[in-house]
């Protein structure tokens, strides 16, 4: 499976290019790759979440911290669907990429701590953190590109840093830990994803996104 992301991953980054380099590539055509994209970012986080949560004490979700406290839970973002389409295109995809962006250093630190996880399948995890990395990076380049045809918003958003550089010094602390700072990926992967298929709805000018 991870030959087959990579693979498709590589090709829809590929498209994406084109556009920078001249070709004629659609508003629309580029947010469906995007879109694609940001589909297969939050259905990796959601395996990858499941592979956690085949060996995660149940003790480890009543410690684990509140969504509250996740690194990006002070960016504002739409709450719902009609919160979204009173927003602006080029602030919405300011919005998605701010999110993206925040977890630059965060999968970096997920992915130095999963090979010493305490879990049976911490070799598997790894190989998924790195991949999420990767699409993460090929998520952003087109984003940057649809910035460059769609504008940049007046209300440009910047990236929020992840505060500590550890996820603790114990093994249950950080299996906690990292099973945390997924989750939060998680849910920011789907709001990423569900603003950019509204992107490409109203790109395509249907009367119902």
């Amino acid at each position: 499976m991870a030959q087959r992301f990579k693979g498709r991953s590589l090709f829809l980054t590929a498209l994406l290019c084109l556009a920078s380099q001249g070709y004629a590539v659609g508003l629309g055509d580029m947010l469906e790759r995007a879109s694609q994209l940001s589909d297969k970012l939050h259905s990796l986080s959601t395996s990858l979440t499941n592979d956690l949560d085949t060996h995660f004490p149940p003790m480890g979700k009543i410690l684990m911290p509140r969504p509250s406290m996740c690194h990006t839970a002070s960016l504002q973002t739409p709450h719902d669907k009609d919160q979204a389409l009173r927003v602006p295109e080029s602030e919405l995809l300011s919005i998605a990429r701010a999110l993206l962006l925040s977890w630059n250093d965060p999968l970096l630190l997920l992915a130095s701590e999963a090979p010493t996880l305490s879990h049976p399948q911490n070799g598997a995890i790894y190989s998924k953190t790195r991949e999420l990395q990767d699409q993460s990076n090929s998520l952003s380049s087109g984003l940057d590109r649809l910035i460059h045809k769609i504008g940049s918003s007046s209300k440009a958003l910047s990236p929020l840093p992840l505060q500590g550089g550890d996820l603790g010094s114990d093994k249950n602390s950080r299996l906690i830990n990292f099973y945390f700072l997924l989750s939060c990926f998680r849910r920011d992967s789907h709001k990423i994803d569900n603003f950019l298929k509204l992107l490409r709805c109203r790109a395509a000018k249907q009367d119902r996104c």
